[in-house]
């Protein structure tokens, strides 16, 4: 017998373990899941009490293997998968594999990966919780219902490879409701007519209209706008009302799943999923040169903002020792949850606050140190004092004209010492009530009382119009779902990879637009199905979950209920809903050759628009991209004359209007470098030639040198116009893995050079 085996998910917990357990102890990873439900089949077994029919996972039969024959040697086995709903399922799937052993098993949570918190951990192991793993059967079962019910009715009516769910039906339903509130938005007119004053002493400031005979006013046309600017120009400006107060604005609470998110794209524009990666590797553990592999951060699928006491206590002995006492509340700060906040582990924290960005600048990847920086400064942030402000509101009357403004300043920076979140607003769209009470306020006022007479410089006049609410992105879809309670922090970043997989939404400059494809299969699921795939709905099958969790609810419940409604709903649906798959589907949009309405149409290589009018008009174009975003038809190369946009079975191109006569073509360009674009690069094979995109058959790319038959040099990843440290190679290339992330490599031979890019994760082409 060989001790206690440990069974935890990755490989880098695993080494990180090893070194905290030592001799008694040995630690195996599962990699992840090792049973689920079979891929080509529903697999639940919907008489018998919706029983799942569980497989071992294709490639795990090695791992398991591997770990049987641990469990063999040992004496007792300590299941230390990830401490959430997942991870004790992905447990309770491991002891079932190993249940003919007759080796006691318990539960272990790791909340945090250090030496101090492993070892309490081990000390208070416990069985598994069949609550929890319930629940997150009942996700389970809920979601292969749903998706394959629903899926192969789109094959149906639309066309093979679609998808739906349960959770992401209703992110593009979101979506896609967004982009019908700005298609129908009517813009209304308004004025803001701004009075530039000067005082006795400096500075000058900015009043805006506000008030006619002491009731609220506002202007919405242009022959108003200038008869109150011709009476305000001889009128006298008078101070009517100083009040002055003290304002405070306390520190937000540690960050929790959600809020982790959103701040990373806010600030760093990562990505949801590339965040995700980056908190799963400060948890598990870094190396920190001579030191042990340390978990820097507490477990990252959290939320709740409770904190520890020692944490607390922790985070104010750095407080005080690099700011002083004074930037310290008498008490703890403390932070009330959610309603429906699970409070199953603390908010995302730094596991040892005195470790600062500072101290770990040599050991992080750049968007390591990024996100590490991000959780450190929003914890050290959320135990510091209020920010205090001092505002001045002041009226100015001019005639029977009422006119506001606002000072305010900065007083004492308190927790904006360390975190400020105006750093990070510019990426989220504001309202146009944010964005005016941001004109109306100035930083500092000139000393006022009331009775002052002010000086008139200028009437500033501006025509404005009320603008649509913002498309989504990353971070404000994130928000959305969160608020709505709908998913939970660990699914966002799925949800977001499946819509787009699936080419229901496309980004451009960073926010969603729903695409031809996705409007229509939201249209479909929602005529049929709008009961269920809806936001209130959701959130409330969220919450039957959460009762699954604690006991309240039983699974077959549950799923039972769900499941006698939404069975009568998909076989009425099957019969009613319309299919689209010859007749092709109406859109909004003109053929820019005839000027007959365009259908959105599926042929053997994905769907296309195409003219009404065809076979006399053959125009045709590629659906996704919004039509501001899209390429507008070029010139043909060869003879000058327009090109149409034509689709073949590697994808979209541009072909001349006068085929067969002229056969001129070129790609179409999509945002994305198209081939024969030159990187900057000088090929190494021959020295003359540069090194260029292309693309194969298979529309698969790659680089090489444009001087190709005469030289055909390639590299399959993309080559850099920077020198190698190590070796001074005149270029790296662009690698990408999934436990890498993005990085440099270089290729030259001998040399064994690569570290991390900077664009990693955010910007970077992940095709690259």
């Amino acid at each position: 017998m060989s001790g206690a085996l440990v069974i935890v998910e990755s490989p880098a917990k695993a080494r990180t373990l090893g070194k905290y357990l030592g001799k008694g102890y040995s630690v195996v990873a599962s990699v992840g899941h090792v049973r689920d439900l079979p891929k080509n089949e529903l697999g639940i077994d919907v008489e018998k009490e919706f029983t799942p029919a569980y497989q071992v996972i294709p490639g795990k039969r090695k791992i398991i293997s591997e770990i049987r024959a641990a469990a063999q040697r040992a004496e007792r086995i300590l299941l230390a998968t990830d401490p959430d709903r997942e991870g004790e399922a992905i447990g309770w799937h491991v002891a079932a594999l190993l249940a003919d052993l007759a080796v006691p098993v318990e539960r272990v949570l790791f909340h945090e990966i250090t030496r101090r918190a492993v070892q309490e951990a081990i000390t208070h192991a416990r069985p598994i919780d069949q609550r929890l793993v319930d629940a997150q059967q009942a996700r389970r079962v809920l979601d292969r219902l749903v998706g394959y019910t629903l899926s192969p009715l789109l094959w149906d009516k639309v066309k093979r490879g679609l998808s739906a769910g349960r959770v992401q039906s209703v992110a593009l339903k979101m979506i896609c409701d967004r982009e019908a509130e700005i298609a129908t938005f009517v813009p209304e007119e308004y004025w803001h007519l701004d009075a530039r004053l000067a005082a006795d002493e400096p500075p000058t400031f900015a009043a805006r209209l506000a008030l006619r005979d002491g009731k609220k006013f506002s202007v919405h046309d242009g022959d108003t706008a200038a008869a109150v600017k011709a009476e305000l120009e001889t009128a006298s400006f008078v101070v009517a009302a100083v009040k002055k107060r003290r304002r405070a604005q306390r520190p937000g609470p540690p960050f929790v799943t959600a809020k982790l998110q959103q701040a990373a794209y806010q600030r760093f524009r990562l990505p949801v999923r590339r965040t995700m990666q980056l908190a799963q590797r400060l948890y598990e553990g870094v190396d920190l040169g001579g030191e042990e592999r340390v978990g820097l951060i507490t477990y990252m699928r959290t939320d709740s903002v409770r904190v520890s006491q020692d944490a607390i206590a922790a985070a104010r002995e750095v407080i005080a020792a690099q700011f002083g006492a004074s930037f310290l509340p008498p008490t703890p700060n403390l932070f009330k949850n959610r309603s429906q906040a699970q409070d199953a582990h603390e908010a995302i924290r730094p596991t040892d606050p005195a470790r600062t960005p500072e101290e770990l600048a040599r050991f992080l990847a750049p968007d390591e140190l990024k996100l590490y920086t991000l959780i450190w400064q929003r914890f050290i942030a959320s135990q510091m004092v209020p920010a205090q402000f001092d505002v001045t509101d002041v009226v100015v009357q001019a005639g029977r004209y009422g006119l506001k403004t606002r000072g305010e300043v900065e007083v004492a920076a308190g927790f904006l010492r360390v975190y400020r979140e105006e750093e990070t607003d510019a990426a989220v769209p504001q309202t146009g009530a944010q964005q005016e009470e941001e004109e109306l306020t100035s930083r500092r006022l000139p000393p006022l009382v009331e009775g002052q007479v002010l000086r008139l410089q200028e009437i500033d006049a501006q025509q404005k119009f009320t603008q649509p609410p913002p498309r989504f992105t990353e971070s404000t879809l994130v928000k959305a779902l969160e608020d709505n309670g709908i998913g939970r922090p660990s699914t966002y970043a799925q949800i977001l990879a499946t819509i787009a997989d699936r080419n229901y939404v496309v980004r451009e400059k960073g926010t969603f637009y729903p695409t031809e494809l996705g409007q229509l299969v939201n249209q479909l699921l929602v005529g049929s199905f709008g009961e269920f795939i809806n936001e209130r709905y959701t959130a409330r099958m969220e919450e039957q979950l959460d009762a699954v969790a604690e006991g309240k609810l039983t699974l077959q419940k549950a799923v039972g209920t769900f499941w006698k409604q939404f069975s009568g709903e998909l076989e009425r649906a099957k019969s009613e809903m319309k299919s689209v798959k010859r007749a092709g589907v109406a859109t909004k949009e003109s053929c820019p050759s005839c000027g007959k309405p365009m259908l959105l149409r599926f042929g053997r290589f994905g769907e296309f628009l195409a003219c009404s009018d065809y076979p006399r008009c053959t125009t045709t174009r590629e659906p996704g991209a919004p039509a501001a975003a899209a390429e507008e038809a070029p010139a043909c190369p060869d003879c000058g004359a327009p090109m149409l946009l034509k689709r073949s079975r590697f994808g979209p191109f541009w072909a001349c209007s006068r085929y067969p006569q002229c056969k001129g073509r070129r790609r179409v360009a999509r945002g994305k470098a198209s081939p024969n674009t030159p990187t900057g690069v000088r090929c190494p094979a021959c020295g003359e030639g540069e090194l260029v995109e292309k693309r194969a058959r298979q529309g698969r790319r790659f680089w090489g040198c444009n001087r190709y038959p005469k030289c055909d040099f390639t590299v399959p990843t993309k080559p850099l116009p920077i020198p190698c440290p190590a070796c001074g190679a005149p270029f790296v290339v662009e690698k990408k893995s999934a436990r890498r992330g993005l990085e440099h490599v270089c290729i030259a031979e001998g040399c064994e050079w690569r570290g991390p890019a900077e664009a990693a994760g955010g910007n970077a082409d992940p095709a690259g």
